[in-house]
């Protein structure tokens, strides 16, 4: 298993361009974020000062969101919205030119929360849009599955719901965010989802359940999910995109790696 980290969940004690250093540190040859910004187009300032953190560190991008809008007002997406496709859609060669740089293969489109001008068709042709520009640099379009307990007007709340999505679009670089946090808060068979959708996975983030915290912290057995995930063929990178709770908060992965030497 190839574990990243998330650095706009973990190290937010740091500044944002401090944070690829702090996992470096703490051992990450790779790490991913949500978007970085506030803006939707930042400025080449900006752009050129978050790729240089990236190189000074050393590390890998391995996952990016597209904007989302403001995720801290409640903001899920903004390419299923009449009112912000425009902004998803002034994003979209940014953030494909960032990852062009950094080499990352990723890219999240949140869906959007549902509202009075949700349009499910715009929410296709803005992900074969993302998905087409992705396609230029080898990349994938990740559609992902949140929970309703602290998303709950995200309309995508299980992995039938966002495979669906996938299936509308129909372009063949567009995958399933397995995100077995969100998917076990909604009392989804992790082992069942990861059988039945395997094949369309592009990529991976944990958290243990119920508090978001680092394995072990919860109430999931990582190492059969982890295990099922290679046995299906999975060899991509899972994310650690779990909320800090004090103490060492990657010695599960040594822990882990011994008990499957």
């Amino acid at each position: 298993m190839r574990f990243d980290v998330n650095c706009s969940i973990l190290f937010t004690d740091l500044p944002l361009l401090e944070r690829p250093r702090a996992a470096r540190k703490a051992g990450f040859e790779a790490v991913e974020f949500w978007w970085p910004f506030a803006e939707a187009v930042p400025s080449d300032k900006d752009v050129d000062a978050f790729v240089a953190a990236l190189d000074d560190a050393g590390v890998r991008l391995v996952g990016l969101n597209f904007d989302a809008g403001d995720m801290a007002a409640g903001s899920r997406g903004l390419l299923s919205g009449r009112a912000t496709s425009q902004r998803f859609r002034d994003n979209v060669d940014v953030a494909v030119g960032i990852a062009e740089r950094t080499g990352c293969t990723a890219l999240n489109a949140l869906y959007g929360n549902a509202a009075a001008d949700s349009d499910d068709e715009l929410a296709a042709e803005n992900l074969r849009l993302a998905a087409r520009a992705a396609a230029r640099i080898g990349a994938v379009v990740l559609v992902e599955a949140l929970n309703a307990h602290e998303s709950p007007k995200y309309p995508l709340v299980s992995a039938e719901d966002a495979i669906g999505v996938i299936d509308k679009v129909g372009e063949p670089n567009v995958r399933f965010l397995c995100d077995l946090y969100h998917l076990a808060r909604m009392g989804a068979d992790l082992p069942a989802v990861i059988r039945a959708h395997a094949a369309r996975i592009g990529h991976v983030q944990i958290a243990d359940v119920p508090g978001r915290g680092r394995p072990g912290s919860g109430e999931l057995a990582f190492g059969p999910l982890f295990a099922l995930l290679a046995e299906h063929g999975y060899d991509g990178w899972i994310g650690l995109e779990y909320k800090a709770t004090g103490g060492d908060e990657f010695a599960w992965i040594a822990e882990f790696k011994e008990s499957t030497s």
